[in-house]
């Protein structure tokens, strides 16, 4: 655990007031020490392995890696990656283990550049095949199971593959995986179980194995390990397909089974890993910035805290198009939370821009969430046939037509998206997104209108401008749109793809040019942010 110490001013002790910040990261992301933090806790857990087709083994858990005071750099930031997890290997008559799950790294600091291995496969029970390596090992079906990593799991069990009989569980961090029987009444092997960690706030289990398949007609499941293993496959009077892996809790995927209905034979696929961090901060310096999805724990203490929530920005439109508007734009402060409680945050992606003809606008951003505030996704801009922007946080560019107006429900999140016009010489091309600051620009006589601005805030320490507009794409020799301050992508000349709107900023993407000598794509929005202060 963190010592708290004194600190000494002009001969008088005055104790400095530290609290614990608890940040958990769903997906990937990055994290910047704050001023004043020297180390962290950790937990990082890969993705598990997917569970193998035909009386398979289960799939091995993602790799477990915790420890305490690992040394950290105030101001330098950590890009943290999360696992996902490996595929069950697909139901047919084809010998189909299933994928390995994928790593998860804090940095570099955790084991390097590798950090927790992702869970090995469960092995096909079409022939004999040996569980994969991994974090935790796969399950095996007539051969051994897996290898586990030293220090982050255990090895997979054997199972018995002549006869359909059973499939091996995979290993989970805390035990190896149990062995599938060879004898009546062949039942597949129990996950691994896996291991408990505290450093969210409360116990949580990790990293469970999968349970083994059966093909012995009425046999119960294997279990899954505990820490969000899935069960294993069967072969019942009602046949019951394998469990999935836990998502965010590193689980492999269970064995499938045996039975007339191929589909049902399929593995199943593991779930995601999760990276945990937890640290003191002085009183003077407590921000928590999310660039991905995640959780945040309130302190001991901490009644209110200050937010800044930017959705994913819309895509630009294609083909003399509007540029996407900027994601919603939430801020404030003293909103209430309660010590002790985890709160969830979603941070959203950026809409894709339209690529690939011109009959529909680009893509809405996905809305960005923390406790009940609500930022909407940004609106697609408005396209060559589909000409009208979408509404979103802020509203998308039209094309020949009015752009989109800001989100209107609820209000406060942004503005309205520029018109296009159909009187402009040779249709000069599409208006600019809105921006939170400012409504997009209009098509002009002479080109594209611009990305409306965003606003600053300086919530993460400095001043930093998000959640600009898109511009507009230019037609003929018309000008393209600039994109708004705050991220928000410039638009592009025909037969060019427009800039895409910036990662984090929550800016629109810019439209997409048209005319002579061709087909101009939209440039896809940037993804929101979550940041909070207490």
């Amino acid at each position: 655990m963190f010592g708290a110490p004194n600190f000494f001013f002009s001969g008088a002790t005055k104790a400095v007031t530290y609290s614990t910040v608890i940040q958990q990261f769903n997906s990937t992301s990055s994290w910047t020490a704050p001023a004043g933090v020297t180390s962290v806790n950790y937990l990082v857990v890969a993705g598990g392995g997917g569970g193998g087709n035909y009386v398979g083994g289960g799939g091995g858990a993602g790799g477990y890696l915790a420890g305490t005071s690992l040394s950290v750099t105030a101001g330098t930031t950590y890009t943290i990656t999360v696992g996902a997890g490996g595929n069950g290997g697909a139901g047919n008559t084809s010998a189909n283990n299933g994928t390995q799950g994928t790593n998860s790294t804090f940095g570099s600091l955790v084991n390097g550049s590798t950090g927790a291995v992702g869970g090995g496969y469960g092995g096909s029970g079409l022939y004999a095949h040996t569980g994969g390596t991994g974090g935790s090992g796969g399950g095996g079906t007539s051969t051994t199971g897996g290898s586990g990593t030293s220090g982050q799991g255990n090895n997979g069990g054997t199972g018995a593959q002549s006869n359909d009989q059973s499939g091996g569980g995979g290993g989970g961090a805390g035990a190896v995986g149990s062995n599938g029987t060879t004898s009546a009444p062949y039942n597949g092997g129990n996950g691994g179980n896996g291991t408990a960690n505290t450093i969210s706030g409360s116990s949580v289990t990790y990293a469970g194995g999968g349970g083994g398949g059966t093909g012995q007609l009425n046999i119960s499941a294997s279990s899954g390990g505990t820490g969000g293993g899935g069960a294993g496959g069967t072969n019942l009077s009602t046949p019951v397909a394998p469990g999935a892996g836990t998502a965010n809790l590193g689980g492999g995927g269970g064995g499938g089974g045996y039975n007339a209905n191929n589909a049902l034979n399929g593995g199943g696929n593991g779930g995601s890993g999760v990276v945990i961090i937890s640290y003191l901060v002085p009183s003077t310096t407590r921000t928590a910035i999310f660039t991905g999805s995640g959780s945040w724990t309130a302190p001991t203490g901490v009644s209110s805290v200050n937010y800044l929530v930017v959705a994913g920005g819309g895509g630009g439109g294609a083909l003399g198009a509007g540029g996407g508007g900027a994601g919603g734009y939430l801020s404030g402060s003293g909103l209430s939370v309660t010590a002790g409680n985890t709160y969830s945050i979603t941070v959203g992606g950026g809409g894709a821009g339209s690529q690939t003809d011109y009959t529909a606008q680009g893509v809405n951003g996905s809305n960005s969430v923390f406790s009940s505030i609500t930022s909407y996704g940004g609106g697609g801009g408005g396209s060559n046939t589909n000409v009208n922007g979408l509404s979103g946080g802020s509203g998308g560019g039209g094309n020949y037509n009015n752009g989109a107006a800001g989100s209107a429900s609820p209000s406060g999140q942004g503005n309205a998206g520029g018109n296009g016009s159909n009187s402009a010489p040779n249709n000069a091309g599409g208006g600019g997104g809105g921006g939170a600051g400012a409504v997009g620009g209009n098509e002009t006589q002479s080109g594209a209108g611009n990305g409306g601005n965003g606003l600053s805030n300086t919530i993460s320490g400095s001043s930093v401008t998000y959640a600009g507009g898109g511009g507009g794409g230019a037609n003929n020799a018309g000008t393209i749109g600039t994109g708004g301050s705050g991220g928000g992508g410039s638009g592009s000349l025909p037969s060019n793809t427009a800039t895409n709107g910036t990662t984090n900023l929550g800016g629109g993407g810019g439209g997409g040019g048209g005319g002579y000598p061709g087909f101009g794509k939209g440039g896809s929005g940037g993804s929101g942010i979550v940041i909070l202060s207490w």
